[in-house]
């Protein structure tokens, strides 16, 4: 998934600099989405491991 919002943010930047105003703002909060998903899953994972361990 980290990848994915990678992928878009990258998008978004060519985007941006081609001077494709709508595509950028897309890919970019696609992009913004799927890493806060990412961080959301991180700590859900690490508080996971924490109650597992304990």
């Amino acid at each position: 998934m980290l990848y994915y919002a990678l992928v878009f943010l990258v998008i978004a930047l060519i985007a941006g600099v081609l001077g494709f105003g709508g595509i950028a703002g897309a890919s970019a909060g696609i992009a913004q989405i799927l890493f806060f998903l990412f961080l959301a899953f991180l700590i859900i994972s690490l508080i996971a491991g924490v109650i597992k361990r304990a």
